[in-house]
């Protein structure tokens, strides 16, 4: 059933927009989530959280006009219970049902989809280059991206195109002119916004690494000049390469070709002090090799990625931060509320940095979780080999990103 299919409920049913939910969980509220979507949906992708408790119920279960005791057995009484379902309908047709029976009940405004419209800022406060960095959060997806600006000049480094219309507004708040909007890579797991923001004047960017693996869209050209370079190809993106620089006011952004991930991968070293990772490094993971070559591939690509990270990244000072574009739920952030580490802190708690390459490989393919669902159709749109609109795009990158090498936490304990 669609949306406007469902009837309205005969009692008022009061809805949480999903900004407010989320603040009740990061404000360690208690939180009773009652998701009526479908079990293969519930499975793959839901609201998670140390303080969550989750229970699957899909909608169809309250269609009939007598509801199996069995059912209603299942849902708590004696506490506020939310229920969320993909865009809002269902679950305000099944909170108006358990309303009727009794129940404490609210629906979540527009349900995942606006669970996936949640985009936060956070500043990463142990950055020491110049001007300001900020991190882009999306906690549906764990999607990550960093706005460096400074000097009335700005830079966006993964950005997503869901969000286009939000860099532009946020540099204008700032009072900055953005630049530059950079990749790491080609993403599998989230449509990227940088083709859009080039079409709205700001400086597209994709790694030189990257056109092999058949990007539409390139200049012919790649970038070595910092920012007073004019535009090269209307038709095309500038490219980098390792070692090219990109100038925001006083700070600079490094190309840093660190391959694994994919073939093209490339970290940006952002003043010096923040390393944005892309998908080669994460705060509790290392990479998945296998989204490009399939799993006959993965073992080169793992140890390709075991060079990068020996010769390209764990070099760098002990203090110099990582951020990846992705944190999954065993990630834990900083103090300041980031997805980022210290280099030196990884190291001391993430023993796949320091194995041999063999060991590595082994674990690097031993625990790899499934694919990220769509990932195929979103490679090719972010290569710019198929075409959709904004709503399929945001669909299509509905769900979890999957990009590193395991499901749970390589860090730490």
């Amino acid at each position: 059933m669609n949306a406007d299919d469902f009837p309205t409920p005969d009692v008022d049913v009061e809805s949480t927009d999903p900004e407010s939910l989320k603040n009740r969980i990061d404000a360690g509220e208690d939180v009773m989530l009652l998701d009526a979507r479908m079990q293969s949906d519930y499975d793959e992708w839901r609201i998670d959280g140390e303080n969550v408790t989750s229970i699957n119920v899909p909608y169809f279960e309250f269609l009939e006009d007598d509801i199996d005791e069995g059912v209603l057995d299942r849902v708590p009484d004696d506490r506020e219970v939310t229920v969320l379902c993909a865009k809002g309908g269902a679950s305000e047709y099944v909170a108006g049902t358990l309303a009727e029976h009794g129940y404490d009940v609210n629906h979540l405004e527009d349900g995942m989809n606006g669970w996936a419209s949640i985009y936060e800022a956070v500043e990463v406060e142990r950055y020491d280059g110049a001007g300001t960095l900020l991190q882009y959060q999306r906690p549906s997806s764990g999607c990550l991206g960093y706005l460096l600006y400074n000097d009335g000049e700005a830079a966006i480094i993964d950005p997503l195109r869901a969000f286009t219309d939000r860099y532009l507004e946020d540099a204008a708040d700032l009072g900055v002119d953005l630049q530059y909007a950079l990749d790491t890579h080609i993403h599998a797991d989230h449509i990227s916004g940088v083709r859009d923001l080039d079409a709205e004047g700001v400086e597209g960017v994709i790694p030189e690494a990257a056109v092999d693996r058949g990007v539409t869209y390139a200049a012919e050209q790649s970038s070595t000049s910092p920012a007073s370079q004019a535009r090269q190809d209307a038709d095309g993106l500038m490219t980098a390469e390792d070692g090219d620089t990109f100038d925001v006011g006083d700070a600079t952004i490094e190309t840093v070709s660190t391959p694994g991930h994919t073939t093209g991968m490339t970290s940006y070293l952002v003043d010096g002090s923040l390393l944005a990772t892309g998908d080669g490094l994460f705060i509790e993971s290392v990479a998945r090799p296998d989204l490009e070559e399939g799993d006959e591939g993965a073992p080169e690509a793992a140890r390709m990625l075991y060079e990068s990270l020996q010769q390209r990244v764990l070099p760098l000072p002990d203090d110099t931060l990582v951020g990846g574009a992705h944190f999954s739920d065993a990630a834990e952030p900083a103090e300041d509320g980031t997805f980022t580490a210290p280099i030196g802190e990884l190291v001391k708690e993430m023993d796949a940095l320091t194995m041999d390459e063999d060991a590595f490989v082994e674990l690097v393919l031993s625990d790899m979780p499934p694919r990220p669902a769509n990932y195929e159709e979103i490679i090719a749109t972010n290569l710019g080999q198929n075409a959709v609109d904004d709503e399929e795009a945001f669909t299509l990158e509905l769900g979890p990103n999957n990009c590193a090498a395991s499901q749970e936490s390589l860090a730490g304990d």
